[in-house]
């Protein structure tokens, strides 16, 4: 018994023994095969990188690049090659067993995508009514030129210069000719330079954004190859802007190309269009100086007029002064949407001596009460113009508002002297007297205060008659003439009523004539009778 035991046990020992030696070779078969599965997954994804599939091979060989499997496949052979050259930097052996066959198709596609791209840009070449190039067909076929660059550098090197040269002749050629037909509409100016930019600006953003997406460039060399594209162009439309110039004297028109330039540099931000910056900044390097210099001319012209040799004068507002506030109500319009300080400054330096020249033609008139015609015609007149155009707050409506209402006051008290002169020396002596505490003197005046009060009731009514007929044939604007009609009569009353607070202190409140004196509430009912109605 003890012998078979022993036995059995030594058997266990070496079954034992043998289930560690299956274990240990059941673990070594699991990591090979781990590894062999593995080695199958790289080894798979290899493969199938490097396999050039039939379907791909037909369609670079025979399909037109117009179709869509070709595109399709040309990406395929794209990511073919790539995957080739990274496993080619590695060392990779099999490499060399699909090289010659992807090289013979990368030629093909290359051939085939020249070919192509080069056609459509020569068929830019025919003539086009509407000079727009048809440039963006190509942006379907942008991954060809993307194509190029990873694959063939030269070519696409060459259809860019191709594409470059052709696009600049075209478009030299096209504006040249537009630019010829456009001078000669019969257009303002400012028409013809905005019909002109936009479409430059309209062709530039559409080439600016064509060029960046097809050519895939962006930052200055996305500007480099636009002016490589459009510099002729923009350089001829600069020499034409400036052989213009050199003969131009319209202010208004050199202004409002200003203001178109300032707008459209807007639009092409907002489309994120740089690339015409530098152009922007030229063409307003031309109009500014010019637009400066020939305002500087006008002021000169209008200090240098000798108000002498102007012929004939009458009190109606001048042409000179009309032509002047059409000029400024134009360019304070205009400047209001883009304010600019240069403009206003100029613009100030023209008023004054607009309102020198008023003053000096207004000294040719004898009487100060002509002159004065002269003059609130003139004020009313510039200013009637600029409030149609400019803002009631702008700083050339206000001054002239102050300079009219001066005059129009002291054109009221010269209207009202020669018939209420004396009443209104009196009631300013009076009151002077009032206010020193002197109204004692004031019972000496009995007899003039007569006279006063009963000249006045005899002649009011004629005098008023008299003098609102005078302010109508006086003044051209109808509607001043009753404001000025008005604010007579309203002195008038304001006169009257003053002469009756006179009369009402104690040194001539005995006076026997106070009862002749008309009362005020009366007074203001008659007045109101010569008061124009329009």
């Amino acid at each position: 018994m003890e012998q078979m035991l022993g036995a059995f046990q030594s058997d266990l020992s070496s079954i034992s023994s043998e289930i560690r030696t299956l274990q240990e070779q059941s673990g070594a078969m699991n990591i090979r095969l781990r590894n062999r599965q593995a080695v199958r997954g790289k080894l798979g994804e290899l493969v199938d990188g490097l396999v050039v599939p039939s379907a791909l091979v037909t369609a670079i060989l025979e399909a037109p690049v117009t179709e869509p499997r070709f595109l399709e496949q040309l990406q395929e052979l794209d990511a073919k090659a790539a995957a080739v050259r990274e496993q080619e930097a590695r060392g990779t052996a099999a490499c060399a067993d699909v090289r010659g066959v992807l090289d013979r198709l990368r030629v093909k596609a290359v051939t085939k995508i020249r070919e192509f791209i080069l056609q459509k840009i020569y068929s830019f070449r025919k003539p086009m009514t509407n000079y727009q190039i048809p440039q963006t067909a190509l942006l379907k076929y942008r991954f060809f030129y993307q194509f190029l660059l990873g694959n063939e550098r030269a070519t696409a090197k060459e259809i860019r210069d191709e594409y470059v040269e052709t696009l600049s002749k075209i478009y030299l050629s096209y504006y040249r000719s537009y630019l010829g037909r456009l001078m000669k509409v019969q257009y303002p100016f400012e028409a013809l330079f905005r019909s002109q930019h936009y479409a430059l600006l309209d062709n530039s953003c559409r080439e600016y954004l064509f060029i960046c997406e097809f050519f895939v460039v962006s930052g200055p060399a996305a500007h480099d190859l636009f002016h490589a594209v459009m510099g002729r162009t923009l350089s001829m439309t600069l020499k034409h802007l400036e052989s213009y110039l050199t003969d131009c004297y319209d202010a208004i028109a050199v202004f409002l190309c200003i203001h178109i330039v300032l707008r459209f540099r807007n639009i092409a931000a907002k489309r994120d269009v740089p690339a015409l910056d530098r152009y922007w900044e030229q063409v307003l390097a031309l109009l500014w100086p010019r637009f400066e210099l020939i305002l500087e001319m006008n002021v000169q012209s209008v200090r240098s007029t000798d108000p002498q040799r102007l012929g004939g004068l009458d009190t109606r507002p001048h042409y000179i002064t009309r032509r002047y506030a059409e000029f400024s109500s134009a360019l304070v319009s205009i400047n209001q949407t883009i304010p600019n300080e240069r403009t206003m400054q100029l613009l100030g330096q023209l008023q004054v001596e607009v309102e020198n020249f008023v003053l000096r033609v207004a000294a040719e008139f004898s009487s100060r009460k002509e002159q004065l015609v002269f003059l609130i015609n003139n004020y009313d007149m510039m200013l009637g113009v600029l409030m149609e155009r400019a803002a009631d707050d702008s700083k050339e409506v206000e001054s002239f508002q102050q300079l009219l209402n001066a005059r129009t006051q002291e054109f009221i008290e010269e209207l009202l002297s020669p018939p209420f002169g004396g009443l209104v020396a009196f009631v300013k002596e009076a009151e002077a007297l009032i206010e020193r505490g002197q109204a004692e003197r004031l019972r000496g005046e009995e007899a003039r205060v007569t006279q006063l009060i009963r000249g006045f009731g005899s002649s009011w009514k004629s005098s008023v008659e008299s003098l609102s007929q005078d302010v109508m044939r006086s003044f051209t604007n109808f509607r001043n003439g009753t404001s000025i009609i008005q604010g007579a009569l309203t002195q008038l009353i304001q006169l009257y009523h003053r002469f009756h607070r006179v009369l009402s202190q104690p040194q001539l409140r005995a006076l026997p004539a106070r009862a002749e004196l008309i009362n005020i509430h009366h007074l203001m009912v008659e007045l109101k009778k010569h008061k124009p109605n329009f």
